[in-house]
């Protein structure tokens, strides 16, 4: 049986996905932050700019295809079968920043795409092809690729931490 799908439902997975990452990260330590070798080089800053970075982009993404512009995902330059060259260009931008740079940038873009999704109405969350940047799909499969996106993150932290008290 498919899954029933609710603007309820997405919003509840994306906060609960959030919480749990974000409870994980309380118990880490500044300096731990800035620790490398948790997804190959990247340390749990670059791991909350990855996740920042995308999340800035759906809200652009939605507000070019409401104004009727030609969307381009991932970004102008990148294509879906390279993402390792667009991951590696977000690390780029990010990894020289200071950790309460991306602090902020991680908390603040959540914020905005939060109220994306909150404001957004249900028949856009939910019809397939209502934007033609998602394919198919509906904006409901992409948020829960965010939400995915977030277990990803919090599940390779807790390996990394596991393997620091090994």
């Amino acid at each position: 049986m498919p899954e029933q799908k609710t603007k309820h439902k997405i919003i509840k997975r994306l906060e609960t996905a959030r919480k749990r990452f974000e409870a994980n990260l309380a118990t880490l330590t500044p300096a731990a932050m800035l620790e490398t070798g948790v997804v190959g080089e990247w340390s749990v800053k670059d791991i909350l700019a990855h996740l920042a970075d995308w999340e800035a982009h759906m809200p652009v993404w939605v507000t070019e295809a409401r104004s009727g512009a030609v969307v381009v995902t991932p970004e102008h330059g990148y294509s879906w079968d390279r993402l390792d060259l667009f991951n590696k260009t977000i690390y780029e931008r990010h990894r020289d920043q200071p950790l309460d740079t991306v602090l902020e940038y991680f908390h603040g873009t959540h914020a905005q795409f939060m109220e994306m999704v909150v404001v957004m109405p249900e028949t856009e969350l939910l019809t397939p092809r209502y934007y033609s940047f998602t394919g198919k799909g509906a904006i409901w499969d992409w948020l829960k690729a965010y939400a995915n996106h977030d277990l990803w993150a919090k599940t390779q932290i807790r390996k990394w931490m596991k393997k620091r008290t090994e």
